[in-house]
């Protein structure tokens, strides 16, 4: 009997303005395309998009293929589990009901998959203790400064997006994305969050980094790459867990 297969990807910044933006959809679309026929469910980590601002009639443009080809996948009966990360955190109800998705706002969730207890989410603002970055995470998720924001007409807004989306890869940025192991802020914060609990494995992405690493209260952390130069993604059977092989691209 074939097992049921739950996949898990983040950071693919679709929409990037750089010029690795092209090959990113690619290999992301070829991604979606080649999913096995037993995916059960595919979990989108975060930070799917380089910038996601939705307003109620209106939506980013690009991206289409990678839509429909979601949209396919949810009809042909995939669960696919949208969570928001810090760069496509402002949506509404477009991929919910348009593409099919269960979107998540959650900073972390855990849920029973194939019998294992997972903690997951995108990885952003957990247990960081730097002043002026819990400010900004907490922004991103205001209501009320996000209604606010989007009483603006979309033009300067989807531009000021563009931009701000874009200063974390400045050079002088880059190393807040540093994953520090066990001396880092979020490792102690889930190593702390699993002294309560029993937790399998703990997934999210946010740092750019493809690793896994024992946590001391208990479970494996798994952390996802982005898709600057490749693909990466998890897969979790009922038996099995680990990172899967980028796509053939040919």
């Amino acid at each position: 009997m074939v097992e049921p297969l739950h996949i898990f990807v983040s950071d693919v910044h679709l929409g990037i303005n750089d010029d690795t933006a092209k090959a990113r959809e690619a290999r992301f679309l070829v991604f979606l395309r080649n999913l096995p026929k037993e995916t059960a469910g595919l979990y989108l980590l975060g930070d799917i998009f380089d910038f996601w601002v939705e307003y109620r009639d209106v939506v980013p443009r690009g991206s289409v293929r990678v839509l429909g080809e979601l949209a396919a996948l949810s009809d042909r009966g995939v669960k696919i589990y949208f969570f928001t990360g810090n760069h496509d955190y402002w949506l509404t109800d477009y991929l919910r009901d348009e593409i099919g998705l269960e979107v998540i706002c959650e900073s972390l969730i855990v849920r029973e998959i194939e019998g294992k207890r997972v903690c997951m989410g995108h990885g952003d603002g957990l247990g960081c203790r730097n002043p002026f970055a819990r400010l900004l995470f907490s922004a991103i998720r205001n209501k009320w400064l996000v209604h606010l924001l989007k009483s603006i007409h979309p033009w300067p807004i989807f531009r000021w997006a563009r931009k701000w989306s874009s200063v974390s890869r400045n050079p002088g940025n880059r190393s807040k994305y540093i994953f520090k192991g066990k001396d880092s802020d979020f490792y102690r914060y889930i190593c702390k969050f699993g002294e309560a609990r029993e937790i399998d494995y703990y997934i999210f992405g946010h740092v750019h980094l493809q690793l896994e690493m024992e946590v001391e209260s208990g479970g494996t952390l798994y952390l996802l790459g982005d898709w600057a130069e490749g693909a990466s993604s998890l897969n979790l059977s009922g038996t099995n867990i680990g990172f899967g092989a980028s796509p053939n691209m040919s």
